[in-house]
């Protein structure tokens, strides 16, 4: 499965749907099938019906967590598995629906559908289109790199939330009855009130408990369709005992025979708001799984994925569920190992899969009557168990706290206010944190070590000299508006700290990136000041970008080509010579 090595010395760069021109970019699907090999035909045929047998009951069982007939869980897996074929740059990745997914679903489809299935799906349905519209605008914009702002702490902590809210929205259903209640702490009360008052129902219990025993223990071997046995054996204890009849176990029904039809999905206007931001949010959701299991199986095949067509083949995915009775679906860290081990070359496994559960639809549809909601809900259980992350949050404990606890903060708020409040409050704390570093970034008074090449950070380097009345000043980020005040002041500061008098203020600029009108204007009046002061002001390793910028600002028209130096060492032999100021090189004695 993996390419031949590279010649040493070169990396091959396999060529990518957004190499190819025209349309042809588009559908990396089509450019795959112009290139398929034979011999992985075979191969994806039995890959493809071996991951039938864990798509049929996992759709159905995260339908029914998402608030909506199990059917339509079969019908977010056929059409969304065609599309991604043809959408979708990964040569592996199995889309679905998905255990992530239904916390966010069931929070706008559970008080706003009233009960009614239809009203359900046409709420999923929409949140469907909204998610996939969403998807392919960014992809097709290039925004391919956003998830990148969510780190892997914030990553953990919504995860951990949403794996939290989907087990108590499982455990009345594993229990054997239901709780209307609305938010995870309400539901968790409600449930704790329900077993208090003796709702349990012990043959559902039992054979939920042992349907996600068998799950867990069969997740051992990943050859083992561990699912399948699992729901098969619950099924056939409650068939053969007539448990449905006799201890009141609930069942799935018969399956409405045939196919999805296309339809649009109608709701009122005042349910824009509520989708709206719950199709956003499972967007952000699905692209964050989607682009990390999509990279990590890119490494693994050694066959590189673009993150933008991802987004399109993601967002595609989404609009075909949309029309065709369906619902939010996403990458599946479960059904693709699945699919990896039964030997999966191309997308042509999950066509397979999709045309297999299509001839059950419309050949077979009552083979599922008897399957007990109890083992459904033990299926759902099992996977929020696999979204649970603890032991790289500790490893993050250890090294970087506070990160742990910004960790902890998404996944408070996921579990107090919901799933989509809860996203919404991580991304707010990735821009924060992404904004941090910036606002409040490291600065140095540079001096010369010796033997040491270069010039360094006096704090680091207490013996480092300095030159008599030159400062070196090193600004660590971009300049721009959130820091540029804080800029200002250090230079002062700088200045205000160095023991001879000040004639020369150089800033070191080779790691300042970006530079905005904000940040310029407090340059001039940083320069100002120094001037006042008889003090004049330098920058030496500026990027050329960046120098355009100051071009375009009106800064060289007032500095001129002059306080602009390409080296530290340039610039350091220019104020010596300016004020005769005799400074030794330790450069040629460096090692």
């Amino acid at each position: 499965m993996t390419a031949s090595a590279p010649e040493p010395g070169r990396v091959v760069r396999p060529a990518r749907a957004m190499d190819h021109g025209g349309w042809m970019r588009w559908l990396p699907g089509l450019a795959t099938l112009r290139s398929y090999p034979a011999a992985w035909l075979r191969h994806d045929l039995v890959a493809g019906l071996v991951m039938t047998t864990m798509l049929v009951p996992v759709g159905i069982a995260y339908a029914e967590a998402s608030g909506l007939p199990g059917i339509n869980g079969l019908y977010a897996t056929i059409v969304p598995l065609l599309a991604y074929a043809l959408f979708g740059p990964s040569r592996i990745l199995v889309l679905g629906p998905d255990s992530a997914l239904a916390a966010v679903i069931l929070t706008v489809v559970l008080p706003l559908s009233a009960g009614d299935p239809q009203r359900a799906v046409a709420l999923a349905g929409l949140m469907a289109a909204v998610s996939g519209l969403v998807c392919i605008a960014a992809g097709l914009a290039r925004l391919g790199f956003i998830t990148e702002l969510l780190s892997k702490p914030i990553r953990y902590g919504y995860m951990n939330g949403i794996a939290l809210t989907v087990l108590l929205s499982q455990i009345p259903k594993l229990l054997g009855f239901s709780v209307a209640a609305d938010g995870p702490l309400r539901l968790a009360w409600g449930t704790v009130e329900q077993v208090l008052a003796g709702a349990v129902n012990p043959t559902a219990f039992a054979i939920g408990a042992g349907t996600l025993a068998l799950i867990l223990l069969l997740k051992r071997w990943p050859r083992v369709p561990g699912i399948l046995i699992a729901v098969v054996a619950a099924t056939l204890a409650v068939e053969l005992f007539g448990l449905a009849g006799r201890a009141g176990v609930a069942v799935l029904g018969a399956l409405p025979q045939g196919l999805p039809a296309p339809s649009l999905p109608w709701v009122r206007f005042d349910d824009l708001v509520p989708i709206v931001s719950g199709g956003v949010a499972v967007a952000l959701v699905s692209f964050a799984d989607t682009s990390v299991l999509s990279r990590t199986y890119a490494a693994r095949l050694r066959t590189p994925v673009d993150p933008n067509q991802e987004m399109v083949g993601l967002g595609a995915a989404n609009l075909a569920a949309a029309f065709f009775q369906g619902f939010p679906i996403s990458s599946s860290s479960s059904r693709t190992p699945v699919a990896e081990a039964a030997g999966a070359r191309s997308q042509l496994t999950g066509v397979v899969g999709a045309l297999a559960i299509a001839l059950l639809l419309v050949f077979a549809p009552t083979l599922l009557e008897h399957l007990p909601q109890t083992a459904l809900a033990a299926v759902v259980i099992a996977s929020a168990i696999g979204l649970i992350e603890v032991a790289d949050l500790r490893r993050i404990h250890r090294i970087q706290r506070w990160e742990f606890w910004l960790s902890m903060a998404c996944f408070a708020g996921v579990v107090a206010f919901g799933a989509i409040p809860g996203i919404a409050l991580a991304v707010v704390i990735a821009v924060i944190e992404f904004l941090w570093d910036g606002w409040r970034p490291h600065s140095a008074v540079l001096g010369r070590v010796d033997r040491v090449k270069g010039y360094h950070d006096i704090s680091r380097y207490p013996g480092a000299r300095r030159v008599s009345g030159l400062v070196l000043f090193r600004w660590d980020a971009p300049l721009f508006f959130a820091n540029a005040e804080l800029f200002h002041a250090r230079v002062l500061d700088a200045v205000a700290n160095s023991p001879p008098p000040v004639r020369w203020v150089v800033v070191t600029a080779e790691p300042v990136t970006s530079i905005d009108v904000t940040a310029a204007d407090v340059v001039c009046e940083l320069d100002d000041a120094l001037q006042a002061a008889g003090i004049a002001l330098h920058f030496a390793e500026m990027k050329d970008p960046v120098k355009d910028k100051l071009k375009r600002f009106g800064l060289f028209a007032r500095f001129g080509e002059r306080p602009f130096f390409a080296t530290i060492g340039e610039a350091v032999g220019a104020y010596c010579a300016a004020h005769a100021v005799d400074w030794v090189d330790w450069e040629d004695r460096a090692p």
